[in-house]
């Protein structure tokens, strides 16, 4: 066990609740830190439900392309903690991330705060403490009792497609969710919406109008879509003919045109730079393709292993999509192996693959103890209409998806999407290689 992941250990126990949405915490170690969070380059400040984390890595990857040094803070982590504080380009070391969460331990001195509040609060030292250009910061849960925002001036906040999610914190009422995540807005900062439901765009747009901050909507002031194979985006300045993003699906477009018009609202890009950042954007666990380790060694010969870490219904949709996208282009049986937490709209999740998924295999996910059982799961996704069994681990799941493939002497190798989960994601990539 690394130094940091000893002291992680340590700050799990400071606080009884994992999640506790108040400011009052992180602000009192902030201050006493010496308010880091005043001394922060000029920061992108991503809310939503889902697409935030798709949305920020288009925006590094944009920014990155100008030549700017960007900071970028995300949560959770797939494999190592490490993967949530980017400095200037580069993954924080071990032994600067260490030196922080000591430090903040030290300074914080035994008293209540929730792991992601200090955690949050060591990002933000680390980020006042190295020259950057620019921070692309993600809100962690909620928006305005988030630990990130301590932003008093952001250059820019983005709200990205809100549903129901984290009912438990966040209640199941689409309205006071959309409340909760335009707490971001701040006076006078511009504010991008990606596109939305009537009722969470109605609630953000009223926000912005109360606080004097000018607002651009994905569908009336900008836009985009696939058309000939590249991406069109248009918005008040004019029409760009770009490349289709790395990332697959038609909501990576989305994602991708709001991070361009949050761009382009604060002139830090040039077409060109726009152009090469679609083409090189990286986000794992988001429609990933895996061709090489483990699980593909005992996959079907010649069969397609996605991976996919969306956990709610919405999500599902968007990835669902994109499967169907994958399937009109080439015809491929398509199963699933999933694992989710129990917190998590699992019904609501499988429904979106009706009549598009042959199969579930279902499986807990390694190492969390709020996973859903692999029964559990099973009913579920039979709840949702889908044919489904068990699973004792993923790599038994693979075994059964090979097992039917030959067993319904398919003629194409199937198409394999491993999903409902970002931590069941995270422990396929570590495993896997």
């Amino acid at each position: 066990m690394s130094g940091s992941d000893t002291i992680l250990e340590r700050l799990l126990k400071l606080h009884p609740k994992k999640i506790d949405l108040v400011l009052d915490r992180v602000t009192r170690l902030l201050a006493q830190l010496g308010h880091p969070e005043r001394r922060l380059p000029p920061v992108i400040h991503v809310a939503g439900t889902n697409g935030k984390g798709s949305t920020c890595a288009f925006a590094r990857a944009m920014l990155e392309a100008e030549g700017l040094k960007v900071h970028v803070y995300s949560s959770p982590h797939l494999v190592h903690f490490h993967e949530r504080i980017r400095l200037a380009g580069s993954i924080i070391s071990e032994s600067e991330l260490a030196a922080l969460l000591e430090e903040c331990e030290t300074v914080n001195n035994g008293a209540p705060i929730t792991f992601f509040e200090i955690t949050t609060a060591a990002a933000i030292l680390a980020f006042a403490r190295h020259k950057a250009d620019a921070l692309v910061m993600e809100v962690g849960l909620g928006g305005k009792y988030d630990a990130t925002n301590v932003i008093e001036h952001p250059r820019i906040a983005v709200i990205t497609p809100i549903g129901l999610d984290h009912a438990e914190f966040l209640g199941t009422d689409i309205g006071g969710i959309a409340a909760e995540k335009a707490g971001i807005i701040k006076r006078g900062s511009p504010v991008i919406v990606g596109p939305q439901e009537d009722i969470p765009r109605e609630v953000i747009v009223s926000r912005a109008d109360a606080l004097g901050a000018p607002v651009l909507v994905f569908g009336q002031d900008f836009s985009a879509h696939q058309e000939h194979g590249r991406m069109v985006y248009q918005d008040l300045n004019g029409l760009l003919d770009l490349p289709l993003p790395r990332l697959v699906g038609r909501h990576q477009i989305e994602n991708a045109a709001t991070a361009i018009a949050a761009l382009r609202q604060s002139e830090w890009v040039s077409d060109a730079a726009i152009e090469k950042g679609l083409r090189t954007v990286e986000w794992p666990a988001r429609m990933q393709r895996l061709t090489f380790g483990p699980l593909i060694d005992i996959a079907p010969k010649g069969a397609e292993v996605w991976l996919d870490g969306g956990h709610n219904p919405h999500g599902a949709a968007a990835i669902a999509r994109a499967m169907a996208d994958l399937e009109e282009r080439a015809e491929k049986p398509l199963y699933l192996i999933s694992g989710m937490l129990a917190n998590k709209d699992s019904v609501g999740f499988f429904s979106a693959f009706r009549g598009l998924a042959r199969y579930v295999v279902t499986v807990a996910i390694p190492g969390e103890d709020n996973t859903l059982g692999p029964g559990a799961l099973y009913d579920r996704a039979r709840c949702a209409g889908l044919e489904a069994s068990p699973g004792e681990s993923v790599e038994d799941a693979m075994l059964q998806v090979a097992a039917m493939s030959r067993m319904d002497d398919e003629d194409d190798p199937p198409r394999i999407l491993i999903c409902g989960s970002l931590y069941l994601a995270g422990s396929i990539l570590a495993e896997n290689g």
